[in-house]
């Protein structure tokens, strides 16, 4: 790489990692504001709106699913920028939705089209993937580890506290930012893919269910795939559960439960976005992707068995290094991939997470209401969802492993 393009290659990463973090930034808006709006709108009491709050986080992670697919293959004819900031208008424009939503019904098309631009993220790990080498692949992965830490951070504080002065305006802030990013982009994006990478567009390749079984194609990361979807449902206890876990158990109030968003984003920062970049090198893909696994599952156990409130921010820390396992395998997987097939193989995998997210919060949320409440069962065990989450994370582990082997 010459001197000269190296600027412009950090300016891009940079706006991808803004572009990463405004996508989780709207999800960390929602969660404090979230339980109110839907009260406010539907006029409905704090259960209706748990299960109003499950379908839109259904409706979100269909979109994604029909979306990505289409949006891997669309930058992979048209190149990546385009499609990347074309969702930066559409995430500002949900969150316009979300902002002046008279009634749930729009709530629900501010989160479809959220759902739309958040496939983009598909376009995003493919960008990465475009100007990454061997030797920096799974690190600036990591950056969108990085990027999602800090989105949750930011995005919890701009609920939490931007909501308590008004339910509107978290949202406005989030729809301002994306806009200004767009705008940002537009001037220094380069695009990433070469003319001579690009392929036409097929629908065939492009429809989600087609693109899933694309991955056959590709024997080498068959195993690793499986691990990749098992470790995002797994994750679903901690997104998805969290909150009501701390509250049933040690009672903690809104405020107590973001003050462990912050602390968890802070985690999330510092290994993705530094601590990743010294780990990977050092053990390698395959020594990092086993270990991070196995602090998944240790963390998981951990906060599951917690009896103590103070003891879920240490719990967190085996849990959050966890982390590292992640831009590793990602890193692992493209890197068998040929580069005019990056969009398609992300859009492959971002369909797999929108699966994740349709199926982990329905099975985790469902498993918690089963262990707290009298009627459905006679063992009280609020941390069942996370001891699943820890046997499907050992579950990964040792598919990884046989993945290696025969490799």
């Amino acid at each position: 790489m010459s001197d000269s393009t190296k600027p412009k290659r950090h300016a891009a990463l940079g706006f991808i990692f803004v572009t990463v973090f405004v996508d989780v930034l709207g999800l960390g808006v929602i969660i404090p504001v979230l339980p109110k709006l839907l009260e406010t709108l539907g006029h409905v009491d704090i259960s209706t709106a748990g299960q109003l709050s499950g379908y839109l986080t259904f409706t979100y992670a269909l979109m994604q699913f029909i979306f990505s697919s289409v949006l891997g293959n669309l930058s992979d004819r048209y190149g990546r920028r385009p499609v990347l900031l074309t969702s930066l208008v559409g995430f500002g424009i949900d969150y316009a939705f979300m902002a002046f939503a008279p009634s749930i019904f729009w709530l629900f098309v501010g989160r479809a089209i959220a759902g739309i631009a958040g496939a983009a993220t598909t376009t995003a790990t493919a960008y990465i993937a475009d100007v990454s080498t061997g030797e920096n692949r799974a690190a600036n992965f990591g950056l969108i580890g990085a990027a999602t830490g800090l989105g949750f951070i930011v995005g919890i504080a701009l609920g939490g506290y931007l909501g308590a002065v008004g339910l509107k305006i978290p949202f406005l802030a989030a729809a301002g930012l994306a806009l200004l990013n767009a705008f940002y982009g537009y001037f220094v994006l380069p695009e990433s893919l070469a003319p001579e990478n690009r392929r036409a567009f097929d629908w065939s390749r492009a429809n989600p269910v087609g693109s899933l079984k694309r991955l056959g194609m590709y024997p080498a990361i068959a195993g690793l795939v499986s691990a990749f979807t098992l470790v995002y449902i797994a994750a679903k206890a901690v997104e998805t559960v969290l909150a009501f876990y701390l509250i049933e158990k040690f009672k903690w109030s809104m405020t107590s439960i973001s003050s462990l968003g912050i602390f968890i984003g802070v985690l999330l920062i510092g290994i993705q976005g530094g601590l990743i970049r010294i780990i990977i090198p050092k053990l390698g893909q395959d020594r990092s992707i086993v270990t991070g696994l196995l602090f998944y599952a240790i963390g998981l156990v951990l906060i599951a068995f917690a009896s103590k409130g103070w003891m879920m921010y240490l719990f967190m820390i085996p849990y959050c290094l966890g982390g590292i396992s992640g831009p590793a395998l990602q890193g692992l997987i493209t890197s068998k991939v040929e580069a005019n097939e990056q969009g398609e193989l992300q859009g492959s995998l971002n369909s797999l997470l929108s699966i994740t997210t349709v199926i982990g919060p329905l099975l985790m949320s469902s498993l918690f209401a089963h262990f707290t409440n009298p009627k459905a069962s006679s063992i009280y065990f609020p941390g069942a969802p996370y001891l699943l989450g820890a046997i499907l994370m050992l579950i990964s582990t040792f598919i990884a492993v046989r993945n290696f082997k025969r490799s």
